[in-house]
């Protein structure tokens, strides 16, 4: 049975969570506010937060198909939403003349039909409502596309519909739950935003890190889960280049788990750190002497805490 829109927000992060996705209460609430009023969701944050994931999510566990455009520097409305097939056009041009059939008025609407238009991913999902339930529309990276293609997802955005000059305009039967993403290399522009809710995701805390972890990887030693979030922690509070989101956390306690660690060492963490850091330049500054002072730093704090447990124990 497919699952139905949750009630509530309660009963939202429940369902997030079934698909393995752990919601604050700012996210949680968005999505249901999305889901209940048919709007789009604006997701914004750093790469590796988890934007993409929430729409991957929802499409498994509400049972509804995933259209995913993504989006880069040069897309138009040719690959976003639809284009004429011109070599099917040409060819039935040539077939039409070939038989004799040279009305222009039919010819024209022979050509012009849904049997040469060649449908792109918002097309795609716009259509894909008619069979009983929108599917989940994921509009990934909008910010890596160019300013003037926002202006061709309004129509989409405020209502589900794309006009087509020579068919009309087609509508969805029910609009898709529709999931926008931007990791703010540049400003979306205020037009998609007002059609939008909003959320921003941040990194995550250490105590909700950590169940996540515990969540994606059980069979991680939970010392070794400790001092990941913690050395994890601590690297987002420096100058990088590019801090760590969520996803490489994720990465690199996979590949420590596969390397049967039970607990960060020194070496273990400099022929590691290219899973957790993805530029060198952040990887030169991290090996070897850094590594070392934060992974003691991490380790004393664990002392710490473990003799204040005891302590408390007493």
């Amino acid at each position: 049975m497919t699952p139905g829109i949750p009630g509530n927000v309660a009963e939202t992060r429940a369902l997030l969570a079934r698909g393995g996705y752990l919601a604050g209460d700012a996210l949680a609430a968005s999505v249901f506010l999305a889901l209940k009023l048919q709007r789009p969701l604006l997701l914004e944050g750093e790469a590796g937060v988890g934007k993409t994931e929430v729409a991957k999510v929802l499409a498994a566990v509400l049972g509804r198909p995933l259209v995913r455009l993504q989006c880069y520097e040069g897309l138009d409305l040719s690959n976003a939403a639809y284009e004429w097939n011109y070599s099917r056009q040409l060819l039935h041009i040539r077939a039409s003349e070939a038989a004799g059939q040279v009305s222009a008025a039919s010819l024209e609407r022979d050509l012009y039909s849904a049997d040469y238009l060649l449908k792109r991913p918002l097309l795609q999902a716009l259509e894909l409502s008619a069979e009983g339930k929108g599917p989940v529309l994921l509009i990934d990276e909008l910010d890596r596309a160019d300013e003037p293609f926002e202006a061709f997802l309004l129509e989409v955005l405020a209502d589900y519909q794309i006009t087509i000059p020579e068919l009309g305009t087609i509508r969805a039967a029910e609009p898709p739950v529709t999931i926008l993403t931007s990791n703010r290399t540049r400003e979306v522009h205020d037009a998609v935003r007002r059609r939008c809710f909003y959320c921003w995701i941040d990194y995550p805390t250490a105590a909700r890190e950590a169940e996540i972890l515990k969540l994606k990887l059980p069979q991680a030693p939970s010392e070794l889960t400790a001092q990941i979030v913690a050395f994890v922690q601590s690297i987002r509070r420096m100058d990088l280049y590019k801090s760590p989101g969520i996803a490489e956390t994720i990465n690199w306690a996979q590949a420590l788990t596969a390397l049967d660690c039970v607990a960060l060492e020194l070496e273990a963490v400099n022929s590691t750190l290219g899973t957790l850091l993805k530029y060198q330049d952040d990887i030169s500054r991290i090996q070897g002497s850094e590594a070392a002072r934060l992974l003691e730093q991490v380790k004393s704090r664990a002392r710490e805490a473990a003799f204040a447990a005891e302590a408390d124990s007493a």
